[in-house]
C-alpha cells in the first residue's frame, strides 16, 4: 500500500540482552523460582482484579484473569 506511513506500533524497538524489546530504567527482574517456592501457580491481585499465574507442564508461563 503506497503513499500509508507505517504506524510506531509496528517498528522493531532495538533488543535488549534478553532479546525482548526496551526495558524501563524502573524495570525489575525475577527469576520464576522466586515466585514459585511454593508450586507452580501463585494469585496476582491488580486494581482489584485476581490473576493466576501458573508453570505448565512445558515449562511454560500461563497468565488467566
Amino acid at each position: 500500500m503506497q503513499g500509508i506511513e507505517k504506524s510506531k506500533f509496528h517498528e522493531k524497538q532495538p533488543a535488549t540482552e534478553s532479546g525482548h524489546g526496551r526495558l524501563g530504567a524502573s524495570c525489575r527482574r525475577l527469576d520464576s523460582r522466586e515466585l514459585f517456592t511454593a508450586g507452580n501457580e501463585l494469585l496476582i491481585d491488580h486494581h482489584g482484579a485476581s490473576y493466576r499465574l501458573q508453570i505448565t507442564r512445558q515449562g511454560k508461563l500461563i497468565l488467566t484473569k
